[in-house]
């Protein structure tokens, strides 16, 4: 785990303990560390948008985490796909067409 994510996670679950999520105006991320990290990126997001309207918000940010998702997921499992796939819970065939989306 970088520092960065580390220290995003441990902000996520302080925020998480403390009930002081940086918007109010959302519901509950699920009360779980991971939940508030993409809630606070979202509002960091949209703050860039300036007002601006997004577009294909949902793609974009399933494709973001899945990508973080697997790539973490890798890295941890010392680039072995069998266990990668069996940690995320999808098939070794499965994981490996993802991957290649990723390139």
């Amino acid at each position: 785990m970088t520092h960065s994510v580390a220290r995003s996670v441990a902000e996520g679950l302080a925020k998480v303990k403390s009930g002081k999520s940086s918007s109010s105006k959302t519901v509950d991320a699920g009360g779980t560390a991971i939940g508030c990290c993409v809630q606070d990126e979202l509002g960091r997001y949209f703050d860039m948008l300036d007002g601006e309207k997004p577009s294909g918000l949902y793609r974009m940010v399933i494709r973001q985490a899945e990508h973080a998702l697997l790539s973490s997921v890798m890295r941890e499992c010392g680039g072995n796909q069998s266990r990668a796939a069996e940690w995320l819970g999808i098939s070794r065939g499965n994981l490996r067409n993802k991957l290649a989306e990723m390139e």
